[in-house]
């Protein structure tokens, strides 16, 4: 397993280079760029082509796309991001500060959408054809099918403006600052960005507990007299919680890059939405930073994936042909 580990992690490296330089060109290929962002058009006609270019000149961008690019890497690997372009601020200071917020929303709707979906999933395999069956499935696919800002602005209307139960969006009021004292701000994003990903893990949990509880395996436990509920938690849902974590471990990457909506509906001040003012702005940097982070969680939640899966499948063998 070291050994698959080890290539694991060399294979990144040159990913993340490849991806990098396609993220650099797509940005390369969007019109405008970072100076016609930052002049207001009500001004911008008073600006002659001289004072346009020595803005450019002074952000570096009057140089081709391969000399912007080759500066970019070569501070990147030197751990140094630049500045946002917008606003001058250093960039790792920009991540290190909106990326707690993602993360703490991101692993929030994690867990109650992996405990519901696992549960949720596991009930409706072991009641087959019931009603009760028959109900959670049609609430998995109306789930799956309403879109997740009409859920939080339901949300909002019903919890926060009229029951008054939650705050109507934000992080954290001033004079707060423990998890507690958030926590209250956490409850409505997180239960609006975990429905879609309930749906999913509920649906995969129950055709992959169907699709265990046929399984040899579980006739023979059956056969030895085993306790009903060891053969269907034990037995059963372990097999059957491999394919449920493969979509588990991607679904947090996703969130952390895919919370954008909501966290412009909830007004939470994450990395998602500065995201968008980036893109809004052409601020190329930072763009590229918050890109590659999304990238790097992606691969290095595909290596845990199958670290864990080989952990909990014996019958997995990783690097082994």
């Amino acid at each position: 397993m070291l050994t698959y580990i080890i290539r694991r992690v060399m294979i990144l490296v040159p990913m993340l280079l490849i991806i990098s330089f396609l993220v650099y060109l797509g940005l390369e290929l969007t019109p405008g760029d970072a100076v016609s962002h930052m002049i207001s058009p009500e001004i911008s006609g008073q600006i002659s082509a001289e004072k346009y270019e020595e803005m450019r000149e002074a952000l570096g961008l009057n140089k081709t796309f391969i000399e912007r690019y080759g500066i970019w890497l070569g501070n990147a690997v030197q751990g140094n991001f630049g500045y946002s372009l917008s606003g001058g601020v250093p960039i790792s200071e920009i991540v290190l500060d909106r990326l707690p917020a993602t993360l703490e929303l991101s692993i929030a709707a994690l867990l109650i959408s992996t405990l519901l979906g696992c549960t949720l999933g596991v009930i409706s395999a072991l009641k087959r054809g019931s009603a009760t069956d028959s109900g959670l499935t049609v609430v998995g696919m109306f789930g799956v099918s309403i879109p997740e800002f009409f859920f939080g602005l339901v949300a909002i209307l019903v919890f926060a403006l009229h029951l008054s139960w939650l705050p109507v969006g934000g992080r954290l009021m001033p004079g707060y600052e423990t998890f507690f004292d958030r926590l209250p701000h956490l409850v409505l994003p997180a239960l609006v960005l975990s429905l879609m990903m309930t749906a999913g893990v509920m649906r995969y949990s129950r055709s992959s507990m169907l699709d265990s509880l046929s399984k040899e395996f579980i006739r023979t436990a059956r056969a030895k007299g085993l306790p009903e509920w060891r053969i269907n938690f034990i037995h059963g849902f372990r097999v059957a919680l491999t394919p449920v974590i493969v979509l588990i471990g991607f679904r947090l990457p996703t969130l952390v890059g895919g919370s954008v909506i909501i966290e412009q509906v909830f007004q939470w001040p994450g990395i998602g939405a500065e995201f968008i003012a980036a893109v809004r702005g052409a601020d190329y940097p930072l763009v590229m930073m918050i890109a590659l982070f999304s990238v790097f969680a992606m691969l290095a939640a595909s290596l845990i994936i199958d670290v864990l899966t080989a952990l909990i499948d014996p019958r997995v063998r990783l690097g082994e042909k």
